[in-house]
């Protein structure tokens, strides 16, 4: 079978076998993905998968203190893991934080495709593992690191999914995300640029130095980037 029919910008999607990614093709819409778009409503049946090309999503638990990030996805990913586990609801919401486009298949469809492909299955069982990995990192980052250390690897989070070094994202965001005040978020970006780490200005953080966040970041990034690299290899 011919390896692309359309256009695969999804690093996930173009990580399937030849065979699996054109078992999916036919089903898969293009989509755009809009600012604040909900993709997947706490507790409600999950319609559609949605595989990002361009954008980021967030995976929130929002409680009675607001909402606090437990994960990201982009363009490496897929937004509807529970249909992988055969769940049908998440008590998280998922939506757009930043905007792109990307393609959407409906869950049966999903699930149809899952039990004729054992492999396909597998692959995206995988992928489930890498997104565990990157939720425990998460918990891991907010336990033992300082702000500034869970803010740089959060813009690198960012940065690993948006084109280019501009990210679109307000200080009143980062701070609902972190899970932390506005003012420490802001003393944070401070600290960031005296150190000619990033540039932001009024909803926008531009990544200058990329090498010197990785190393603000420490130990906070890239166990779940490298699983991701180890995990996502190309099937055969």
């Amino acid at each position: 079978m011919q390896l692309q029919q359309v256009p695969i910008g999804n690093r996930l999607l173009a990580s399937l076998s030849a065979d699996d990614l054109a078992r999916l093709q036919p089903h898969l819409e293009p989509v755009s993905l809009a600012l604040r778009q909900v993709l997947i409503e706490p507790n409600m049946p999950i319609e559609h998968a949605y595989f990002p090309e361009q954008g980021m999503s967030s995976v929130t638990n929002n409680s009675s203190g607001g909402k606090i990030e437990v994960g990201v996805i982009g363009q490496e990913g897929m937004i509807g893991l529970p249909i992988v586990l055969g769940i049908d609801q998440t008590p998280y919401e998922h939506f757009m934080q930043i905007p792109g486009h990307g393609w959407r298949i409906a869950a049966h469809d999903l699930e149809q495709a899952m039990a004729q492909s054992r492999s396909l299955h597998r692959h995206l069982l995988r992928y489930v593992q890498a997104s565990h990995v990157q939720a425990s990192e998460t918990a891991f980052a907010n336990a033992n690191s300082d702000i500034e250390a869970r803010l740089a690897r959060w813009l690198l989070m960012c940065h690993d999914r948006v084109d280019g070094d501009d990210i679109p994202l307000t200080h009143e965001f980062i701070a609902m995300m972190l899970g932390v005040r506005r003012p420490g978020v802001t003393v944070a970006l401070h600290v960031l640029e005296g150190m000619r780490v990033i540039r932001a200005k009024r909803g926008l953080i531009t990544v200058l130095d990329r090498e010197k966040l990785e190393e603000l970041a420490d130990e906070a990034y890239g166990l779940s980037e490298t699983e991701y690299s180890r995990l996502m290899k190309t099937e055969a």
